[in-house]
């Protein structure tokens, strides 16, 4: 069933054309840069990209309510780094709890389960931050607040989630989608009464009020939208009509905007049923404080995940309930006292009760990813609408939030003129090959999780507890978000096999055919920095400031603001022959005709569109901010003085010890090197010093730099800025509008 259509011609969902009806009423229009339906936590980390890039955005979601209960939970280094990146990190670290041990609990040669092994939740070193549990609601509401701060700040317009929101059909006007200035997306919606945007949730444990989450849950049937769509309708005033340059659907598993579009999940369901539990428990099971994965010999598997203020999540097995012969389970079946029995059993001889339960679901485990993620990259899908999995790997929320983060800061730099539209075709090529890992991964997971455990070495039909370990370790470093490796593209300079860097997809073999080098060039390239691989995202060690001696690990000054970031190696900068290097380096970013000047806006700093920051491998004291480091390195500003947030020295701290980043990242200190960083802090492009031209050819490929030989006509405006030091000499400055390709 398809919901709308690309030339034309308006088609609403299950045949509704988007017409009033009874409903005289002329329906309000309006604009938007770009529209998202779904107020999860994918929807909310796009908002929040257009809010911290200034960019005119609304944000409709059908429930007329934030979760408050159950969900997701679990957050990776990798989110947390981003939830640094976007400044409310902190929040989140106080609050939630810190998995720090994974116990295995395995049946013994009695059948008796034992704990027979202890390991590290997160790879020991791969982040400043360990995975962490938190309740999906905290999450969704510092979103909101990190929104309303930026959105008011940037734009004048404050973002906020717009509820009891329905999108009725969505039409995508082809003959508009190559212009940048046009709103070729056109989406009818339908406000929802109170009555229609609450959810159907019974409060059904046995021994609490307990938040039943079966209403959300893949056992449960979609929603009636078209029953709710006919009672919006005759009622006048429900209708509005939005045009968009982009949509965003991040609408879940059921999606509205995926069935619009026409577009399908492809995979497959599991027999396996796992209920889930959210209990403060009393238990004598010496490890209910550490996360644990317990196989027990005949009545299934349970993992056990501590949850802050005292609450503890049960993913369960639920042997008891299989599926029919639609493949489908009798959801009447599935009870609170029918999971927490299961549990029971799983975890005898132990003793299991509990008198507080806040939330509880089931599922049936599937595996599915979208066979296409955008419509002529100006709709596009995320999070659950293009993924499913099962939850016990903790992959859900992370993954789909750092599918928007991936996507939201190219949809902003090309409202904004800054970057060229054909970057985004780059999010089909880097997200969906992340699903389809996180899809063959889980697959393999959930089979050796649900499997009974071996009996003994001539058990083949039962599950190895060593395979069983090596996959979870295996998962651990998966889980943790830092083995995303982004394949060639325009946005990032490396070689490889279309095949193992992209989605496997003709698009994108193109894409990155295009795109690669060679391997020689590149290894030679990588070389430089072999601790920052091409692809990957900057991992962090401590520096410290030059100006001021305070030590900051490196990532805590990447900030999500829709800048690219050149770091600059500088190397031993007291030596008189790096010195000249990175002079002439700097020459070269400071030139008129060079592409950073070229890129700003007139009326704005020189580091609003790229940043430029140095971490140079001389003594810190023995060297000086304002003689040593060209004035491209910390800029004047007439109000504001030097910048002095822009060198580094990788030096020794008086508190906080010694980063040793040269060493880490791999870098030469006698020839340093450059590293070129894309909004989302994964590594674009590394080069030699000297190598600037190949640098600036990147930065052509993917941004909108108007040509130097047509500096007349884009308007060039020069100012002569007077030196307030002794240097007193005067800076020629060159700003250009950015101009149509």
């Amino acid at each position: 069933m398809s919901a709308a259509t690309t030339n034309g011609r308006a088609n609403g969902i299950n045949g509704t054309n988007g017409t009033n009806g009874t409903n005289s009423v002329k329906p309000k229009e309006s604009n938007v840069d770009v529209l998202i339906v779904g107020a999860g936590p994918a929807g909310l980390m796009a908002a929040a990209w257009m809010a911290h890039c200034g960019i005119s955005a609304r944000i409709v979601e059908k429930r007329n309510t934030k979760i408050f209960t159950g969900q997701a939970d679990g957050l990776n280094s990798r989110t947390i780094e981003i939830f640094d990146s976007l400044g409310f990190s902190d929040r989140v670290w106080k609050e939630s709890n810190h998995m720090q041990e994974i116990c295995m609990w395995n049946p013994n040669a009695e059948g008796i389960i034992h704990r027979s092994d202890r390991i590290p939740d997160t790879v020991v070193g791969i982040s400043r931050y360990q995975q962490c549990v938190l309740n999906q609601s905290r999450i969704e509401r510092w979103f909101i607040d990190n929104i309303k701060k930026y959105s008011s700040k940037n734009n004048n317009n404050a973002i906020t989630v717009e509820r009891g929101i329905l999108p009725e059909s969505l039409v995508i006007d082809e003959s508009k989608v190559e212009d940048d200035d046009a709103y070729p997306v056109t989406v009818a919606l339908r406000t929802l009464t109170e009555e229609e945007a609450t959810p159907v949730q019974a409060a059904t444990a046995s021994k609490s009020a307990a938040s039943d989450g079966l209403f959300r849950s893949n056992l449960v049937q979609d929603d009636d939208e078209a029953d709710l769509l006919r009672k919006s309708q005759s009622r006048p005033g429900t209708k509005e009509i939005v045009h968009a340059k982009y949509v965003i659907g991040c609408d879940g598993a059921r999606s509205w905007t995926r069935r619009a579009l026409g577009l399908e999940l492809e995979g497959e369901a599991t027999d396996y049923i796992w209920g889930v539990m959210d209990i403060i428990p009393i238990t004598d099971f010496p490890d209910i404080r550490h996360r644990c994965a317990v196989h027990s010999a005949e009545n299934g598997s349970l993992m056990v995940i501590p949850r802050e203020n005292r609450i503890v999540r049960l993913y369960i097995q639920l042997k008891e309930v299989v599926p029919d012969a639609s493949g489908r389970a009798d959801r009447s079946k599935i009870t609170p006292d029918l999971i927490f029995r299961a549990a029971q059993k799983i975890l005898a001889p132990y003793k299991l009760d509990y008198e507080y339960c806040d939330w509880w679901t089931a599922y049936q485990i599937g595996q599915r990813v979208g066979n296409s993620y955008d419509v002529h990259n100006r709709v596009f899908l995320a999070g659950d609408a293009v993924h499913t999995h099962s939850p016990k790997a903790g992959q859900g929320m992370n993954v789909s939030m750092q599918d928007t983060f991936n996507l939201g800061w190219k949809v902003a730099l090309v409202l904004k003129g800054i970057c060229k539209r054909d970057i985004l075709a780059t999010y089909q090529s880097e997200r969906r090959r992340i699903a389809q890992d996180l899809i063959e991964f889980d697959h393999k997971f959930s089979r050796l999780f649900s499997g009974r455990p071996a009996k003994d070495l001539m058990d083949a039909e039962g599950i190895d507890m060593e395979e069983f370990k090596r996959a979870f370790m295996r998962g651990n470093l998966f889980a943790s978000g830092m083995q995303v490796d982004y394949g060639p593209s325009n946005l990032v300079v490396k070689s490889g096999n279309w095949r193992e860097l992209g989605d496997r997809s003709e698009k994108s073999a193109k894409l990155l055919a295009k795109a690669k080098i060679s391997d020689d060039k590149f290894a030679k390239k990588q070389a430089l920095a072999t601790g920052i691989p091409v692809g990957k995202r900057l991992a962090s060690f401590k520096v410290v400031s030059q100006a001021d001696a305070r030590p900051w690990h490196l990532q805590e000054r990447l900030k999500s603001d829709g800048r690219f970031r050149i770091v600059l190696f500088a190397g031993k900068i007291l030596s008189p022959q790096q010195k000249a290097r990175v002079d002439r380096f700097c020459a070269k970013l400071d030139a008129p005709e060079s592409f950073l000047r070229r890129i700003t806006p007139a009326d704005k700093a020189i580091d609003s569109v790229i940043d430029v920051l140095t971490i140079h491998a001389s003594p810190r004291k023995d060297t000086e901010l304002l003689r040593d480091f060209p004035d491209i390195l910390h800029p004047f500003d007439q109000h504001l003085g030097w910048d002095y947030t822009k060198v580094y020295a990788d030096d020794v701290s008086y508190h906080e010890g010694f980063g040793n980043a040269y060493k880490n990242y791999g870098v030469d200190k006698e020839k340093g090197c450059v590293v070129v960083l894309r909004p989302d802090h994964y590594v674009a492009w590394v080069g030699d010093i000297d190598d600037f031209e190949d640098m600036e050819s990147y930065f052509e490929g993917c941004m909108r730099l108007p040509a130097v030989s047509a500096a007349q006509d884009v308007g060039i405006v020069v100012e002569t800025v007077s030196s307030v030091t002794n240097k007193a000499v005067g800076q020629v400055r060159l700003s250009v509008s950015p101009v149509s390709e």
